[in-house]
């Protein structure tokens, strides 16, 4: 078979691979460009509806725009992080709290058992015994380490990194809204006429593909923010705001969903008595599992054209290779592929 690729095959193959690894070394350390490259696709609908309606030059009009998204960030970001800091420190006050309920609720089953099993070996009850306390140690003192001060202090240590991503961020994000056209027009004078096309016809199929899915996926994430940000001020409301932004930020990520974080939390107000509260948290987790199941497989067909599995096989790769960046790099660039095929920029027309 590979004999009969021409010069020019090779060269792109060749390239195609040089590409890869370079991503592979480059996309970890590139995510706040990658995303000032991905709000500036987004927010240039907005910049060019400015320029038609108000008959504003580019650099006006993304301006305007800019300043607008920046107001938004700064005054959402500002009543979140202040709520959620305080959240945050509050959990950590009050983890001995929790850490002794469960030790407690460990211990009356350890005494459960112990009459349970009085007609039992001796050996046998003692070897349970001694691996129950063996987990309660360790799980005590897992909890105790996480959710300690000390490691809350050490993430706010790193803040002033996020901070430098964040302007990196604003920074492309800003001349990205400037130059997208002159970007575009800039790639396609490397193209031939007919490349151009094809490489038109990709753009446009890929847009469709990837912005309309990730449109519909941060409105139902939205959807379910606020669904599970009106159950949980009725359930817990002094972390209501903290665990909405978790729930909303794993929802966010196909697959895996909300149970994954209101799961554990219903099971362990169970095992600590709350039958009220984690009989909520498991009806709050169901109905947030409903409205994601009931919109996400239209999403995944009408906006990905991928399979369940094929997207499946991307993510877990993608995360294997890369990380979490991987995890959403894998299915965008199995679409772009697919895209290619279609568009006659890649063909692979041979039989084994």
């Amino acid at each position: 078979m590979f004999r009969y690729l021409s010069k020019r095959q090779w060269i792109l193959i060749f390239l195609a691979l040089l590409f890869i690894i370079a991503g592979y070394f480059i996309l970890p350390v590139s995510v706040p460009l990658i995303i000032a490259f991905i709000t500036a696709l987004f927010l240039n609908p907005a910049v060019r509806w400015m320029q038609f309606k108000f008959r504003l030059n580019r650099k006006m009009a993304a301006t305007i725009a800019f300043l607008l998204f920046l107001v938004m960030i700064f005054m959402l970001g500002a009543y979140t992080v202040t709520r959620a800091v305080t959240q945050i420190v509050e959990l950590a006050d009050n983890t001995p709290m929790y850490i002794n309920q469960i030790n407690n609720v460990l211990l009356n089953w350890q005494n459960d058992m112990n009459s349970f099993s009085q007609n039992m070996p001796q050996e046998f009850v003692d070897k349970v015994s001694l691996e129950l306390m063996n987990t309660i140690d360790s799980t005590t003192q897992t909890l105790s380490q996480k959710l300690q001060l000390s490691n809350i202090a050490a993430f706010a240590a790193k803040i002033p990194e996020y901070l430098v991503s964040f302007l990196v961020y604003l920074i492309a994000l800003f001349l990205f809204m400037l130059e997208l056209p002159r970007l575009k027009d800039k790639m396609h004078s490397n193209f031939t006429e007919a490349t151009s096309e094809k490489v038109k016809f990709m753009n446009a199929r890929l847009s469709y593909v990837v912005f309309g899915f990730l449109k519909a996926q941060f409105l139902v994430s939205i959807i379910i923010f606020f669904v599970c940000l009106i159950g949980l001020l009725f359930i817990s409301p002094e972390v209501a705001i903290v665990m909405s932004l978790i729930v909303w930020i794993v929802d966010f990520i196909p697959i895996i969903g909300s149970i994954v974080i209101l799961g554990p939390w219903a099971l362990y107000m169970f095992i600590t008595g709350d039958f009220t509260m984690g009989g909520q948290l498991a009806v709050l987790a169901i109905v947030l599992l409903a409205i994601r199941r009931t919109v996400e497989p239209k999403v995944m067909g009408r906006h990905i054209g991928l399979s369940p599995l094929a997207t499946l096989i991307a993510m877990y790769i993608g995360l294997k290779l890369i990380g979490i960046l991987g995890f959403i790099l894998g299915p965008l660039l199995v679409i772009a592929f697919n895209s290619a095929k279609e568009a006659g920029i890649i063909k692979l027309n041979f039989k084994l």
